[in-house]
């Protein structure tokens, strides 16, 4: 079989079984799949911060160094979701999903077997291009496998998983980390990722059309933005835009990190800030003149796009920054380890069950958009409590906190926020989407969210290198509380056009 021939056929999408396709609650088993790699990309997310020390250890590398194992993954993400998204839409979203799982178990496979650290972070990055494969077409895949009736339930559903995985990662790293080996936290991503390609050949939908006749694309009456023709297909692949938003990512977080104490001049901070808006305006004026922008500006000025995409990056911020912060103060609380690890789990857990069953307690004809306000006010209140919990629950070496049962409860009122803003803030960004553009559309919800996480990861550590772990970690639980706020004031409903 020659070259063209193979590519040809790995490109090709199968249909599933005509006994699946025929099943009733078919679209239910393609939503089981889709949170497959939904759980395994926040099971990575949440795991891998805590082999931070074994690989300081292992590898006799300080903290500066240790840490671009988690950035390596996130900066290679944020800068490849919006192309894989234009990518499927070419492709399609089913092969390009099934492709992701392979990297991304191949790459951990690599990253178990790592000898030097470097080679590591690679194997990380690596990793990160099936993550985004994943991450680019899940909400796709989600929104248009499933009834419109159906579709802010899947969705929640979908959360519920990613919760499970954020929730799921702290304790069993650590039990990993401590009964086996580092190498475990990478390894058992692999039979997770064979799971998800099996499942995903019999249980997925085809995405295009043109493969072979039976079983169309489910069709759904989306609103229809003005996208220019260009923005749909045909064109140049936007190389310069994909290289000014990499440029851009990676000098702000690289900016965040030597503010917190990454082995560089002072002045970089500032030379990094500069790069960083410079490449962002860049970035907006590429976007403006591409033949075929990666980030699709008819999109994101559709009424309600913009906006969801700036909630979705502030929801994800909000849920990250407690995960980061919360072990640090209860650690130098003196709060024993086993129980932290208990407290912090509150957030996602009360994140997964309000986002598959906190709407059954709100009045039935609530819409999408009064439940993200919601969602986000609840959030911002948990905060602004955790913030202003007595000072001793939050100073090094106290021995206070009223016990951890405070922070627990704060916890879990903000995860349980977020829980109802996240599906429905996606349910309202993915309804003004057209079904072509889906997959674009669904790649930049994702790089919005990984932005927040990446945020959400480096703010924390800013804030306690800035001021200790006392006063910076109110002033960062202040500032998130803010945000919140900022997000019950920007959601906005799509509008019909």
């Amino acid at each position: 079989m020659d070259t063209a021939a193979l590519a040809s056929r790995l490109l090709t999408e199968h249909p599933r079984p005509r006994s699946v396709a025929r099943w009733r609650y078919a679209h239910w088993l393609a939503v089981g799949t889709v949170c497959l790699g939904a759980f395994l990309g926040q099971l990575t997310a949440s795991i891998t911060a805590l082999v931070f020390p074994a690989l300081g250890r292992h590898f006799g590398a300080g903290f500066a160094s240790v840490e671009w194992v988690a950035l390596a993954y996130l900066l290679v993400l944020v800068a490849l979701l919006a192309p894989i998204g234009r990518l499927s839409d070419l492709v399609g979203r089913k092969t390009v999903y099934l492709g992701g799982f392979a990297v991304f178990a191949l790459a951990s496979l690599g990253a178990g077997l790592a000898g030097g650290l470097w080679v590591l972070v690679a194997c990380r990055a690596v990793q990160a291009v099936g993550g985004a494969m994943m991450q680019a077409n899940s909400v796709a895949l989600v929104a248009r496998g499933v009834p419109e009736h159906a579709m802010r339930r899947a969705l929640g559903v979908q959360a519920a998983a990613q919760g499970l995985g954020l929730a799921l990662g702290p304790s069993l790293g650590g039990l990993l980390v401590e009964h086996a080996s580092w190498r475990w936290v990478f390894w058992i991503n692999v039979p997770i990722g064979v799971l998800g390609i099996l499942a995903g050949w019999f249980l997925l939908p085809r995405t295009r059309p043109d493969d072979v006749p039976g079983e169309p694309p489910r069709p759904r009456g989306a609103l229809r933005p003005r996208i220019r023709a260009e923005e749909r297909g045909g064109g140049r692949f936007d190389l310069a835009g994909l290289l000014l938003l990499t440029g851009a990512t990676s000098a702000l977080l690289l900016a965040l990190s030597t503010a917190s104490g990454l082995p560089l001049p002072g002045w970089a901070v500032a030379v990094l800030l500069l790069a960083a808006a410079v490449c962002a305006l860049g970035l907006v004026r590429q976007e403006r003149r591409a033949a075929r922008p990666i980030l699709a500006p008819g999109l994101v000025n559709t009424p309600g796009v913009r906006s969801g995409l700036v909630v979705s990056l502030i929801g994800y911020l909000l849920l990250f920054c407690p995960l980061v912060l919360a072990p640090v103060l209860l650690a130098g609380a003196g709060v024993p380890a086993s129980r932290v690890g208990l407290v912090v789990t509150l957030l996602p857990a009360a994140f997964a069950v309000a986002a598959t069953g906190g709407g059954a307690l709100l009045p039935r004809g609530w819409s999408d958009l009064a439940r993200c306000r919601l969602g986000a006010a609840v959030a911002g209140a948990g905060l602004l409590l955790f913030a202003l919990l007595p000072t001793g629950g939050v100073g090094v070496g106290a021995t206070g906190v009223g016990g951890p049962l405070p922070v627990a409860v704060v916890l879990a009122i903000a995860g349980w926020g977020l829980g109802l803003l996240l599906p429905a803030n996606n349910a309202l960004v993915m309804r003004a989407i057209p079904a072509e553009c889906s997959a674009v559309g669904g790649g930049m919800v994702n790089m919005a969210r990984s932005l927040g996480t990446a945020l959400g990861t480096a703010l924390p550590v800013l804030g306690v290198h800035l001021a200790g772990a006392a006063t910076g970690g109110r002033a960062v639980l202040l500032v998130l509380a803010a945000v919140a706020g900022l997000a019950v004031a920007v959601a906005r409903p799509a509008r019909r056009r």
